[in-house]
């Protein structure tokens, strides 16, 4: 199955780069190009995309609010945030808004592809810095709603970094079974993005955060 990504960023010179890239990879293809927040919520309700690669920092609406936006409307598509410095608070931001993950910009073509793959099948995968440096930013949920045992489990292998085909043959349920346990998980702790998730487990104790 081919992953249809949207490139959202405000320079021609990088969308082009990226769509290089990106047709290293026949299980990959770009379907649209936006160039502001505006226009990405527009093309992604249009165009219905897996993943979509979104620049930060763009004039107009930047790409947090567009990012937190298009969660909330189509929470089924998987959002890599793009940046050129790895800033907290728009690392922060991002994640808040419901990005599953972050890229800088000069990140190579093997690992941009390998983190398009990994957002498309739902996987959290942060560096351990990252890790720390969310983990001091982003709150836990307050009285977060209390979780099934099936959910706690489904919450650990997400925040084992586990794909969601992964997490359905570990538990023997379907994958579409695996994501509406997502979406009642990031629900009931208040949150928008699996990451968040991922870091909440982790301030629990149910799993270890990465070491360098």
């Amino acid at each position: 199955m081919t992953i249809r990504i949207l490139l959202v960023d405000d320079h021609a010179v990088v969308r082009q780069g990226i769509r290089l890239f990106l047709k290293i990879d026949p299980g990959l293809t770009v379907i649209g190009e936006a160039t502001n927040g505006l226009q990405a919520i527009q093309l992604a309700q249009e165009l219905k995309p897996d993943v979509i690669l979104m620049d930060l920092l763009m004039p107009g609406m930047g790409g947090v609010d567009a990012t937190a936006a298009i969660k909330k409307l189509m929470p089924e598509i998987e959002i890599v945030a793009l940046t050129s410095v790895l800033e907290d608070q728009s690392v922060v931001g991002a994640v808040r808004a419901g990005a599953i993950g972050y890229l800088l910009k000069d990140t190579d073509a093997p690992e941009l592809i390998k983190a398009i793959y990994a957002a498309a099948a739902g996987q959290v995968q942060l560096s351990p810095k990252a890790a720390e440096r969310l983990m001091r930013e982003l709150r836990a949920p307050q009285s977060p709603e209390k979780l099934t045992d099936r959910e706690t489990e489904v919450l650990k292998l997400v925040a084992q970094g586990k794909a969601n085909k992964e997490i359905a043959h570990t538990l023997d349920i379907g994958e579409t079974t695996v994501k509406s346990h997502v979406s009642a998980i990031l629900s009931k702790l208040g949150v928008a993005s699996r990451t968040q998730a991922a870091l909440y487990a982790a301030s629990i104790g149910l799993v270890d955060i990465p070491k360098e």
